[in-house]
């Protein structure tokens, strides 16, 4: 198995590539401030679950890295959020983002709640 099977990584990095693309409707002088942060953000969701998976051989580790994205997607909505906040001509763009990161967010929080009840060497 690989991190590429997992549902989580699919989604993230799904909508990593969304978000990059959407982050370039933002005003030229926002490219640099709040459209780079997203970027980062979203991209951190996605090569913490690679990295944490890299790591699964140790249980504490991966739970960590998926600690991690998660805080990663709660960062990224709330750039979202602040991008729909200040552009409202983008904003149903944005706010399509918004429920995708939610509907993520709790999926990454049931698979660290199943890491954390189930994982073990075997797995890894």
């Amino acid at each position: 198995m690989s991190y590429k099977n997992l549902d989580i990584y699919k989604m993230a990095f799904n909508l990593f590539i969304k978000t990059h693309k959407a982050s370039f409707l933002l005003p030229k002088y926002e490219l640099h401030e709040l459209g780079s942060q997203l970027r980062r953000s979203s991209d951190s969701v996605i090569t913490n679950i690679v990295e944490g998976y890299g790591r699964s051989h140790y249980k504490n580790d991966y739970f960590r890295f998926l600690v991690f994205s998660h805080a990663s997607n709660d960062e990224t909505i709330c750039h979202l959020e602040k991008i729909i906040m200040l552009y409202p001509e983008f904003s149903s763009e944005f706010e399509v983002l918004k429920t995708e990161y939610n509907s993520l967010g709790g999926k990454i929080n049931n698979y660290k709640k199943w890491v954390k009840e189930n994982w073990n060497e075997n797995n890894a």
